[in-house]
């Protein structure tokens, strides 16, 4: 429709897309990579980032289908940590950890925070390792580093979280590993403190675009915001009725204040309802 053509047809600059359920999304984003590709964009330079492993594979399998099956480059599709496993295996030497580090599971985690919760002598009475892990990852995902945790700490329980929290950290350091969390933390971390690195990773990408950007948090937006800075060739699609993942740390504000902080930003809307009949969607407007 004219709206989604508009969209596909905007290569440059800041774009937000304001996406109701079921208007085609997903469809634009793709045609929009098949657009970029088709105006001289190589394929691998353009970036697209979703939330699950299952969006990512269903724009693969559609970029593909446009884009044919055997073209010279493909357009990386991924999830955000998926993205961040990538950076952290070429880059993650320079925080002190080698190349092939380990990414725990939950046992793993639960194991290591014992024994953080060991070493500063506090007992399983006083802070449980699950309840620490749920602190920690917490903590990580406001970018609050084991040196700021005493300060951000609000209760007894926090205080002693953020003395666990730095030999949490410790070890899995030493055991050449990373927790789920720590794929954006550590990402973050590198780009802020290591400048070359930074500007290596925003010279892979000219154009950058995320789906349900109602969803992320300070870090996910912090990272993308880095790897766009040069040029502002960055598209977000989302739906600020849609955003339901406050309690893990997903900020609004990233997608009621895009236009304040990419100045020049264009907006669509895409408004078209292709799921629903007209009877479902009056009669859901009617119980909203």
């Amino acid at each position: 429709n004219p709206a989604q053509r508009e969209a596909v047809q905007t290569l440059s600059g800041p774009l937000l897309i304001l996406a109701g359920a079921g208007s085609g999304k997903t469809r634009v984003i793709t045609y929009r990579m098949a657009e970029l590709i088709a105006k001289g964009v190589r394929a691998d330079r353009i970036l697209s980032v979703t939330f699950t492993n299952k969006a990512a594979r269903e724009m693969q399998e559609r970029a593909a289908h446009l884009l044919g099956k055997k073209p010279p480059q493909k357009p990386l599709v991924c999830t955000f940590h998926s993205l961040c496993v990538r950076i952290l295996r070429q880059e993650i030497g320079a925080l002190g950890y080698p190349q092939d580090f380990a990414i725990c599971d939950r046992g793993d985690q639960e194991s290591m925070a014992r024994t953080a919760l060991r070493d500063i002598r506090v007992s399983e009475k006083s802070l449980k390792p699950g309840d620490l892990l749920a602190i920690i990852s917490r903590w990580k995902t406001r970018g609050i580093h084991p040196a700021e945790a005493r300060d951000a700490a609000e209760n007894d329980r926090e205080f002693l979280a953020a003395a666990a929290y730095r030999k949490y950290q410790t070890n899995l350091k030493n055991a050449a590993s990373v927790d789920f969390d720590d794929l954006l933390f550590l990402t973050q971390r590198l780009f802020r403190e290591h400048a070359d690195v930074l500007e290596r990773h925003q010279g892979r990408f000219s154009h950058v675009q995320i789906d349900e950007y109602q969803d992320t948090n300070g870090m996910q937006f912090e990272i993308i915001e880095s790897l766009v800075r040069p040029h502002h060739n960055i598209c977000v699609v989302g739906d600020d009725d849609q955003s339901i993942y406050g309690w893990r740390g997903a900020e609004l504000r990233h997608i009621l204040e895009f236009p304040h902080i990419f100045p020049g930003t264009r907006i669509i809307r895409l408004e078209d309802n292709y799921r629903c009949t007209d009877r479902i969607l009056n009669l859901a407007n009617e119980l909203v």
